[in-house]
Protein backbone atom coordinates (compact mmCIF):
# COMPACT_ATOMS: atom_id res chain seq x y z
CA UNK A 1 0.00 0.00 0.00
CA UNK A 2 1.08 3.42 -0.43
CA UNK A 3 -0.40 6.39 -0.03
CA UNK A 4 -0.66 8.87 -2.77
CA UNK A 5 0.53 12.48 -2.81
CA UNK A 6 -3.29 13.13 -2.91
CA UNK A 7 -3.52 11.50 0.49
CA UNK A 8 -0.53 13.34 2.40
CA UNK A 9 -1.78 16.56 0.64
CA UNK A 10 -5.35 16.31 1.99
CA UNK A 11 -3.46 15.32 5.56
CA UNK A 12 -1.37 18.36 5.03
CA UNK A 13 -4.37 21.02 4.39
CA UNK A 14 -6.53 19.36 7.38
CA UNK A 15 -4.05 20.23 10.00
CA UNK A 16 -3.27 23.68 8.23
CA UNK A 17 -6.93 23.62 8.98
CA UNK A 18 -7.15 22.78 12.39
CA UNK A 19 -3.77 25.06 13.27
CA UNK A 20 -6.44 27.75 12.33
CA UNK A 21 -8.96 29.55 14.46
CA UNK A 22 -11.95 27.45 14.43
CA UNK A 23 -14.64 29.67 13.90
CA UNK A 24 -13.53 31.62 10.76
CA UNK A 25 -12.91 30.18 7.55
CA UNK A 26 -9.36 30.13 5.76
CA UNK A 27 -9.38 31.16 2.37
CA UNK A 28 -8.23 28.57 0.08
CA UNK A 29 -5.47 30.14 -1.35
CA UNK A 30 -4.34 30.95 2.24
CA UNK A 31 -4.06 27.14 2.69
CA UNK A 32 -2.04 26.50 -0.62
CA UNK A 33 0.55 29.23 0.20
CA UNK A 34 1.11 27.80 3.46
CA UNK A 35 1.29 24.30 1.89
CA UNK A 36 2.95 24.92 -1.14
CA UNK A 37 0.18 23.22 -3.67
CA UNK A 38 -1.26 24.34 -6.29
CA UNK A 39 -4.45 26.22 -5.90
CA UNK A 40 -6.40 23.48 -8.35
CA UNK A 41 -4.73 20.28 -6.72
CA UNK A 42 -5.90 22.01 -3.22
CA UNK A 43 -9.36 23.09 -4.51
CA UNK A 44 -9.90 19.13 -5.61
CA UNK A 45 -9.04 18.25 -1.88
CA UNK A 46 -11.04 20.26 -0.46
CA UNK A 47 -14.59 19.61 -2.54
CA UNK A 48 -14.12 16.09 -1.65
CA UNK A 49 -13.86 16.52 2.33
CA UNK A 50 -17.09 19.52 2.06
CA UNK A 51 -18.89 16.38 0.30
CA UNK A 52 -18.02 13.79 2.95
CA UNK A 53 -19.13 16.56 5.54
CA UNK A 54 -15.54 17.03 7.32
CA UNK A 55 -15.59 20.63 6.07
CA UNK A 56 -17.41 23.80 6.07
CA UNK A 57 -17.21 25.72 3.01
CA UNK A 58 -18.47 30.12 2.35
CA UNK A 59 -17.88 31.79 -0.52
CA UNK A 60 -17.54 35.10 -1.01
CA UNK A 61 -15.71 37.70 0.78
CA UNK A 62 -14.83 36.04 4.64
CA UNK A 63 -15.29 32.76 2.76
CA UNK A 64 -12.90 29.67 2.59
CA UNK A 65 -13.11 26.68 4.66
CA UNK A 66 -13.13 25.44 7.89
CA UNK A 67 -13.39 22.27 10.26
CA UNK A 68 -16.90 21.35 10.71
CA UNK A 69 -16.09 19.20 14.51
CA UNK A 70 -12.98 19.32 16.84
CA UNK A 71 -9.27 18.48 15.61
CA UNK A 72 -9.56 15.28 18.20
CA UNK A 73 -12.81 13.79 16.31
CA UNK A 74 -11.14 13.41 13.05
CA UNK A 75 -9.47 10.48 12.41
CA UNK A 76 -6.52 9.91 9.49
CA UNK A 77 -7.64 7.21 8.50
CA UNK A 78 -11.42 8.46 7.90
CA UNK A 79 -9.89 11.06 5.78
CA UNK A 80 -7.28 8.89 4.07
CA UNK A 81 -10.05 6.56 3.13
CA UNK A 82 -12.06 9.54 1.52
CA UNK A 83 -8.79 10.61 -0.52
CA UNK A 84 -7.84 7.34 -1.05
CA UNK A 85 -11.16 5.14 -1.39
CA UNK A 86 -9.53 2.49 0.46
CA UNK A 87 -6.20 1.83 2.50
CA UNK A 88 -6.41 -1.97 1.30
CA UNK A 89 -2.74 -3.71 1.22
CA UNK A 90 -3.73 -6.28 -1.71
CA UNK A 91 -6.90 -6.10 -4.15
CA UNK A 92 -8.60 -9.19 -2.76
CA UNK A 93 -9.39 -7.37 0.66
CA UNK A 94 -11.29 -4.83 -1.04
CA UNK A 95 -14.87 -6.92 -1.22
CA UNK A 96 -16.01 -5.44 -4.25
CA UNK A 97 -13.00 -6.55 -5.75
CA UNK A 98 -12.83 -10.42 -4.37
CA UNK A 99 -11.61 -13.03 -6.26
CA UNK A 100 -13.32 -16.33 -7.21
CA UNK A 101 -10.21 -17.87 -5.08
CA UNK A 102 -10.74 -16.31 -1.82
CA UNK A 103 -12.37 -19.15 -0.11
CA UNK A 104 -9.75 -21.52 -0.42
CA UNK A 105 -6.91 -18.93 -0.79
CA UNK A 106 -4.29 -19.88 2.56
CA UNK A 107 -3.05 -16.08 2.73
CA UNK A 108 -6.50 -14.45 2.50
CA UNK A 109 -6.73 -14.33 6.49
CA UNK A 110 -3.13 -12.62 6.34
CA UNK A 111 -4.04 -9.84 3.74
CA UNK A 112 -7.44 -9.60 5.62
CA UNK A 113 -5.47 -9.34 9.33
CA UNK A 114 -3.10 -7.18 7.45
CA UNK A 115 -5.85 -4.75 6.12
CA UNK A 116 -7.53 -4.29 9.90
CA UNK A 117 -4.21 -3.44 11.33
CA UNK A 118 -3.45 -0.73 8.79
CA UNK A 119 -6.91 0.52 9.11
CA UNK A 120 -7.08 0.17 12.74
CA UNK A 121 -3.36 2.34 13.02
CA UNK A 122 -4.83 4.98 11.24
CA UNK A 123 -8.13 5.20 13.06
CA UNK A 124 -6.25 5.49 15.82
CA UNK A 125 -4.66 8.40 15.34
CA UNK A 126 -6.32 12.02 14.98
CA UNK A 127 -5.91 14.77 14.05
CA UNK A 128 -5.12 16.22 17.11
CA UNK A 129 -2.50 13.72 17.65
CA UNK A 130 -0.79 15.22 14.24
CA UNK A 131 -1.13 18.76 15.86
CA UNK A 132 0.47 17.54 19.30
CA UNK A 133 3.29 15.24 17.86
CA UNK A 134 2.30 12.86 20.28
CA UNK A 135 2.35 9.87 17.95
CA UNK A 136 5.29 8.09 20.43
CA UNK A 137 2.84 8.17 23.02
CA UNK A 138 0.05 6.01 20.95
CA UNK A 139 2.13 2.93 21.15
Amino acid sequence: MIISTKGRYALRVMVDLAERDSDEYVPLQEIAERQGISTGYVNGILKLLVEHDKLLSLRGKGGGYKLMDKPENYSVGEILRIVEGNLAPVQCVIPSEECSRCGECHSMPMWRKLDKMINDFFDGISLQDLLDDNLDEKD
